[in-house]
């Protein structure tokens, strides 16, 4: 009887574990899709709003971007500023995320992938450029996200 108890426990916890996989694999579904919907709105909000306001609205307040020459810029209003800049102006950018990951908590996540920046020179030549992005992202106490390093 004792050895049909251990290997009904033992039948019970696999089980338990294999609902709790099963459960945080769709919570972690959910969060990969919250991150990929994010990174699409993102995009539409560069065409809807411009550079410098799209930037400006996805990111979280100590927000950190890289830049050529290993600059960084720190912060929304300095991350404004930057992409305020004329080269922004008539700019376009398009990235796809090759791959997105979820902390198990669910409140850090980052991505990378392929983009392309289309801006136009002094002379109204337009120039492209195509590099790797990573972006780190935070969920927010509203439930969104926001980039925290891109």
């Amino acid at each position: 009887m004792f050895r049909n108890m251990k290997v009904s426990i033992f039948i019970l916890s696999s089980l338990f574990a294999s609902y709790g996989c099963n459960s945080n694999k769709s919570t972690r579904d959910i969060y990969l899709q919250e991150i990929a919907k994010t990174e699409a709105d993102f995009k539409l909000s560069i065409t809807s709003h411009g550079v410098a306001e799209a930037f400006f609205l996805h990111a979280d307040s100590n927000a950190v971007v890289l830049r050529a020459n290993d600059s960084l810029i720190k912060g929304r209003t300095a991350i404004r500023n930057y992409y305020s800049s004329p080269q922004f102006k008539d700019a376009s950018v398009n990235w796809t995320p090759d791959f997105i990951e979820v902390s198990a908590s669910g409140d850090m996540a980052y991505s990378y992938g392929r983009y392309v920046w289309l801006l136009k020179d002094s002379t109204g030549k337009e120039n492209e450029y195509k590099g790797i992005y990573h972006t780190i992202w935070k969920k927010q106490t509203d439930g969104s996200w926001k980039y925290i390093w891109d």
